[in-house]
């Protein structure tokens, strides 16, 4: 596990207890956006003790603490939100509107995006999410037959 994050939490008093512990390592090792019940699936795997409660209370523990970022990913899934560690470079998600395929994209674009908005507003910013909704070249191309395709009467 990062010492950022084992560092935050003794900061804010809370016991990285075994089960906080793994539930960070499952959120950043993963790779993936990953929802509360998914998470809870996973968990499951390595320590059958492991409870649904104790899963959300993590989350919102480390929520709260700063240490996980909730998303909502374009709604793609209604209002399911999905947890990703803070620790990660400040990055945009871009996210298929049809499938659901979500990309991070990390560029300098991005860090010039928020100095111009910091500046131009002498807004302190303390954190941005970006989020790009469309459709992925596998997604436009169905799109583009089945627009192709007349429909069936």
């Amino acid at each position: 596990m990062p010492a950022g994050i084992q560092e935050s939490l003794k900061q804010r008093g809370v016991r990285l207890t075994r089960q906080r512990r793994l539930l960070l390592d499952l959120i950043d090792s993963s790779g993936l956006h990953l929802d509360a019940e998914s998470l809870y699936q996973m968990a499951k795997e390595r320590d059958a003790r492991l409870n649904r409660v104790t899963v959300y209370r993590t989350l919102k523990l480390l929520k709260e603490g700063g240490l996980v970022d909730e998303l909502d990913l374009a709604h793609f899934q209604g209002d399911q939100h999905y947890y990703e560690t803070r620790l990660k470079k400040e990055h945009a998600h871009i996210i298929c509107l049809r499938c659901g395929r979500v990309e991070e994209f990390f560029g300098e674009e991005l860090q010039q995006l928020r100095a111009q908005v910091g500046s131009q507003f002498g807004f302190e910013i303390l954190f941005a999410r970006t989020e790009i909704g469309g459709y992925c070249p596998h997604c436009r191309a169905l799109r583009e037959q089945e627009e192709a395709t007349p429909a069936a009467s």
